[in-house]
């Protein structure tokens, strides 16, 4: 994530302490000086930042494995006016954590947050095919939980920081199903806090919602980014919960509501939907596709300045000379 944010700002988080979520706040220097602050789950962090509760939220939003965190997610597109400002990409390396002296043949039960549970299902199948699974609000909260029960035979999944923080012991490392196993995490406030100057390398996430279900529909929003050539980065569809079969679409492109060109496919859509939420610019994680941004940037300025010159040499009519 570029930028930073002010060292007396509050950032809401998925706690105890000793997530995957504040492991990955600590990892980025532009956040890592702010206020933590340990929240039960997304649905308050994120109620949180739109009661200024707190400044900020940080919260999972996808995993390379499991898929989209519905629940972030949901309350982002449905519940909350909220942007998202910054996002964060944190490989994950799940531990299998227990009472100091346990082993792998012991344990009988293993407590987690279902998406870190899910991560390591072909592990738990061939080394503890009949453990019990037992869900927790958070990672930190199942290796809270363990180290209080003090029983050999229930372990936690979870990161090696909660195990020092609750006095537990790696019995299995890197128990992750996929070595490529990554979490993406974005920073959200209220929208009164502006949105993030481009920096020349950015996303913009946005829910278009349907006039109504048609064929082609979907192939008329996706005409507008091939047209002027923006890289989609994630496509997802969301029931809307108001009936059966009805979607709406989660977005995620290259490029910055400040671009020309992404203003311009903005105010398009906006004019041929029903609703089209705004949910942030931002600064993207990684370096891939900043050239392919700036390319399509200059392709538009230079087909606006193109039409621009052409339409400068209509003759007017004569009934706008009388």
């Amino acid at each position: 994530m570029t930028g930073a944010v002010s060292p007396h700002a509050t950032i809401g988080f998925l706690g105890p302490s000793g997530t995957f979520t504040e492991e990955a706040l600590r990892s980025d220097p532009g956040l890592a000086g702010a206020q933590r602050r340990p929240l039960s789950s997304f649905v308050h962090v994120l109620a949180g930042v739109a009661d200024g509760a707190v400044d900020y939220g940080f919260v999972a939003l996808e995993n390379s494995i499991e898929g989209t965190v519905s629940i972030a997610l949901d309350q982002l597109v449905f519940e909350r006016d909220l942007i998202i400002v910054g996002e964060v990409v944190l490989p994950v390396t799940q531990n299998l954590l227990a009472v100091p002296g346990a082993e792998v043949a012991q344990i009988k039960r293993v407590v987690s947050f279902p998406h870190a549970t899910g991560q390591c299902r072909a592990w738990l199948s061939a080394n503890l095919p009949d453990v019990q699974e037992v869900a927790a609000t958070s990672t930190a909260e199942a290796v809270r939980q363990v180290g209080e029960e003090r029983d050999p035979a229930t372990a936690a999944i979870g990161t090696v920081l909660a195990a020092e923080l609750y006095g537990l012991e790696v019995v299995a490392g890197g128990i992750e199903d996929h070595v490529d196993n990554s979490t993406r995490f974005v920073l959200v406030t209220r929208p009164e806090n502006g949105i993030p100057a481009p920096t020349g390398h950015d996303k913009t996430s946005i829910v278009c919602f349907q006039s109504s279900d048609h064929p082609g529909s979907l192939h008329g929003i996706l005409g507008q980014f091939s047209a002027r050539d923006l890289n989609l980065v994630k496509l997802e569809s969301r029931p809307t919960k108001k009936g059966l079969g009805e979607y709406c679409f989660i977005i995620d492109f290259e490029g910055h509501v400040a671009d020309e060109v992404v203003a311009d496919c903005l105010r398009d859509l906006h004019t041929g939907l029903r609703k089209l939420k705004f949910l942030g610019s931002y600064p993207a994680a990684g370096e891939h596709g900043a050239d392919r941004r700036r390319h399509a940037d200059r392709a538009w300025r230079a087909a606006d300045k193109w039409i621009h010159d052409l339409r400068s040499t209509v003759v007017p009519s004569n009934k706008e000379n009388q």
